[in-house]
């Protein structure tokens, strides 16, 4: 797998799983599971890697997944009792990072309790944006445009607070272009922020680029 890149387990390639998967391996090394054929060979051009196996089982998952994930995004909310191993087994396995996808309130209250660290409600979030935030930590919110292009909200990377948007660079190092500012404790908006605004580290960066280049900022 290549340097510089997270690796991210996707387990369960329905639809959401498997859009979710294509989305990620645009920016990430993915390892997509699913214990039906037809769906990892739907998956095999899209992904860096796609196998059939039974995450049930915590040997054969254990072979193919290590602590060395840094994510792993478990997409099988159709049942519980598959949800619950498979996470459990995460866990055992010692992946430092788990999100799992919950059928209910009920479902999602179980996954927490054994060790998930973030619930995902399809119902509630689109696969294409949980994607982006995991790209990204530091994204708070996006809004396609066209093509390529959105228009992001960015919660500023350690790399960015004490520092002017002079000295910061975005436009010449990411290629993209910062509309406005939010400022922290319900200051308001900065409005097209001259490059002397120097970033707080309660701020929100909107900003306006090429997707790819947005969910590189501060990474």
């Amino acid at each position: 797998m290549k340097k510089n890149r997270k690796q991210i387990c996707v387990i369960g390639l329905g639809q959401f799983g498997a859009e979710l998967a294509s989305d990620l391996a645009k920016h990430s090394d993915v390892l997509a599971i699913d214990s039906s054929e037809e769906r990892v060979n739907a998956m095999s051009d899209t992904v860096q890697r796609a196998m059939m196996l039974d995450a049930r089982d915590f040997s054969a998952l254990r072979s193919v997944v290590t602590a060395d994930f840094d994510e792993a995004i478990v997409s099988l909310g159709e049942t519980l009792e598959a949800s619950v191993l498979c996470t459990l087994h995460l866990k055992k396995i010692g992946v430092g990072n788990i999100r799992c996808k919950a059928l209910n309130e009920d479902h999602a209250e179980i996954l927490e309790a054994i060790g998930a660290n973030e619930i995902i409600f399809p119902e509630r979030e689109t696969a294409r944006r949980v994607a982006a935030h995991i790209i990204n930590p530091n994204l708070l919110d996006f809004v396609p445009i066209e093509e390529d292009y959105r228009v992001m909200e960015v919660s500023p990377p350690e790399s960015f607070i004490g520092r002017t948007l002079m000295e910061l660079n975005v436009r010449g190092r990411f290629g993209i272009f910062v509309m406005a500012v939010k400022r922290e404790n319900g200051g308001g908006f900065v409005f097209l922020p001259g490059p002397d605004y120097r970033v707080s580290g309660g701020d929100s960066l909107v900003m306006i680029g090429k997707e790819k280049d947005l969910l590189n900022v501060g990474n």
